[in-house]
């Protein structure tokens, strides 16, 4: 949630377990809120929202997942039907036409939904402190450390770009610990090559920091991450949104 704050200071960020019950007070204390953005609210059937937007891993796509626990849905397969908009996300950036079409026919989009597809686009790397920039020696070697759900992307682009020597790699969400970073400074000390440092992303950096004693003096530094869409689909997607919020005032 900080890392909302650090990226959107203009907008209001609330946490509320109670979604039905938290956005009467949002609006209570922020009256001049327009539009309530919710996160990982689909299966909220108590809150009715105006758009929806379902989100599928490309890797992961709900049409191949199943129900908890065997799988990792939390909704029936069947209630994609209730999207506005289906976005395809972390597709392989070099994805075809014909592919699209295939993962399109797989879904099975009902009248009125749009499918989209995102890949992930990687920034250049900065200190985690002083935000400097990486230079990168052609002899330099990579740890990664993360806690994110899916870091085969980030893996597949450092392969692709430069040494990936070592990996900590530990469950989504994951609140680091002294000890973690005991065996991170251990782990990165027995990398021979001169030339090293480590990355990790922008959301595991956000947890991080609550340890700055004992990251000092490590090289560690932060991949930023954006989200692009493919075969030329931001334009619709963002018009598709800018409709419905001008729709939405005009209705009030």
């Amino acid at each position: 949630m900080k890392q909302f704050f650090q990226k959107f200071p203009e907008a209001t960020i609330a946490v509320g377990e109670e979604r039905r019950l938290a956005i009467p007070n949002i609006i209570r204390d922020r009256p001049g809120t327009d539009v309530v953005v919710m996160d990982d609210a689909f299966q909220h059937r108590s809150v009715k929202a105006g758009l929806n937007i379902l989100l599928t891993d490309y890797s992961h796509l709900f049409t191949r997942d199943w129900f908890l626990p065997t799988g990792n849905l939390r909704d029936a397969k069947s209630s994609y039907k209730r999207a506005d908009i289906i976005v395809v996300t972390k597709a392989d950036p070099t994805l075809s036409v014909s592919q699209k079409a295939g993962l399109t026919a797989e879904i099975r989009p009902v009248p009125g939904q749009e499918v989209f597809f995102s890949a992930i686009a990687y920034g250049m790397p900065y200190a985690i402190f002083s935000r400097a920039e990486v230079k990168k020696p052609d002899d330099q070697e990579i740890m990664l450390l993360t806690g994110i759900a899916n870091p085969a992307p980030l893996k597949k682009h450092i392969m692709e770009n430069a040494v990936l020597a070592d990996e900590i790699i530990f469950n989504d969400h994951h609140n680091f610990t002294a000890a973690d970073l005991d065996l991170v400074r251990e782990r990165f000390k027995g990398m021979k090559a001169n030339n090293k440092l480590i990355l990790t992303t922008e959301k595991d950096a956000v947890r991080l920091l609550a340890f700055k004693k004992q990251i000092q003096g490590l090289p560690i530094y932060v991949i930023p991450i954006q989200t692009r869409f493919l075969f030329d689909g931001e334009h619709r997607f963002n018009d598709i949104i800018t409709t419905f919020i001008q729709r939405s005032g005009n209705k009030q």
